[in-house]
């Protein structure tokens, strides 16, 4: 990276002023900008001085400050900033930037700086014998994919080779600078891969021809029905017992058994959607107490946490089995009692649907009021099980509920102003 200073004094003109369309060009610009902020055209009007002058002088950058109003050493940071900014008088025929960042280094920019060296002047900014080259070696130009690269005006050339870079410059001092083409160098298009496309060299119709498996044609022994792929048969089936899986028998097929943890998982999901009055679903069996459990009966053949029919409900969940893969709340047992008589429906409070209804049921949480009475240690626990922290309080499920237990949907409409979902 080349020192960013001012030309030396001995070279400096001692004033600039813009030609009179560039004048006016400058004042049209500086009206685009809001009342206040006209500061922000510094970069315009310093490339604009360049392009008339060929390369920034102090007394540029001076008279660039005086007409924004701004401190001089706020434009001359800008100058000094950005390496597209020359602040030496260059040559008249091409200035090469040459991109010495890491990518074009190892590339072989050093190789570039090399011809430049040799074939303009050993130094930075300085012009060969007729005045027409200079180069200096910048940080990245953007086209890392394409390295090494130099920047000549406003194009970049890339994929360089020493001996390109030799053509190039020829070119340039020849006057016939505009006979190179500017981007990559080689063959590929723009920055997709050297030599041509890698990948998707296929037509989309070629590639689903290539990978969808072939159709059997139809046989006289195989008719076409039964040569085509069939549907899958086991979607509907559980995943532990398909006609693939289970095991091969003589004699016609017996009905395939679900195992006991599933159907345990199924009748807990009933029990919480039941009405928690001791009396058993109609999804359940007939003389059902309780869902039972493959690990084992507890207290006389009762499930832990069920009561028996017509005994008072200490606790509206039934204990599942593992693994349950139906469980509302995998793994968690009723954090609530939950009280006697018909469910109330916690699909009106806000930010509860018909899955998260049926695994607050599971907890015990079955009543607008006890949603409304919850204490932080139980919402705590309710939102721990539940995996969502934080949740209760942000969709303010105890006002929402305080409102339905109060006066139902007319007192929600009331207090918040909208109908309950």
């Amino acid at each position: 990276m080349s020192v960013r200073r001012l030309a030396d004094d001995s070279i400096q003109p001692q004033a600039f002023a813009f030609s009179n369309d560039n004048a006016a060009w400058a004042q049209k610009k500086i009206a685009q900008y809001p009342t206040g902020r006209q500061q922000s055209a510094v970069i315009p009007l310093l490339w604009r001085a360049q392009e008339q002058e060929g390369w920034l002088s102090r007394s540029a950058i001076e008279s660039i400050a005086k007409l924004l109003g701004m401190a001089y050493i706020r434009v001359l940071e800008v100058a000094t900033f950005y390496t597209q900014f020359l602040l030496k008088p260059v040559g008249s025929k091409a200035h090469v930037l040459i991109c010495g960042t890491t990518p074009c280094m190892l590339r072989g920019a050093e190789d570039l700086r090399d011809v430049c060296q040799h074939h303009i002047h050993n130094d930075p900014f300085m012009l060969n014998e007729a005045g027409t080259l200079s180069w200096e070696e910048v940080e990245c130009l953007g086209a890392c994919v394409n390295a090494p690269m130099v920047m000549i005006g406003n194009d970049t050339y890339e994929d360089l080779t020493p001996q390109r870079m030799r053509e190039i410059l020829v070119a340039f001092e020849t006057g016939n600078g505009d006979s190179i083409k500017p981007g990559t160098q080689i063959e590929r298009g723009n920055s997709a891969a050297e030599g041509g496309a890698t990948t998707l060299l296929v037509p989309p119709s070629k590639t689903r021809e290539k990978f969808s498996p072939p159709v059997p044609p139809a046989t006289p022994e195989q008719p076409a029905a039964v040569a085509a792929p069939q549907a899958a048969t086991s979607a509907a089936k559980p995943r532990d017992v398909t006609e693939e899986s289970a095991p091969a028998i003589k004699g016609p097929a017996p009905q395939a058994k679900v195992s006991e943890a599933k159907a345990e998982g199924e009748r807990a999901a009933a029990a919480a959607a039941a009405n928690a009055d001791g009396e058993p679903n109609r999804a359940m069996r007939e003389d059902a107490t309780g869902a039972e459990s493959s690990a084992g009966k507890i207290d006389g053949g009762r499930a832990p946490g069920k009561p028996t029919a017509g005994a008072p409900s200490e606790n509206a969940s039934a204990t599942k089995a593992e693994p349950v893969t139906t469980d509302p709340v995998p793994g968690s047992t009723a954090l609530l009692v939950a009280p006697a008589g018909a469910a109330d429906n916690l699909k009106l409070i806000s930010g509860v649907g018909p899955k998260l209804e049926a695994r607050l049921n599971a907890l015990g949480i079955t009543k607008w009021s006890q949603v409304a009475e919850l204490t932080e240690t139980e919402i705590a626990k309710v939102e721990g099980t539940l995996n969502f922290r934080g949740r209760i309080g942000r969709d303010k499920w105890l006002e929402q509920a305080k409102a339905l237990a109060t006066g139902g949907a007319a007192e929600y409409l009331r207090v918040f102003g909208k109908d309950p979902k």
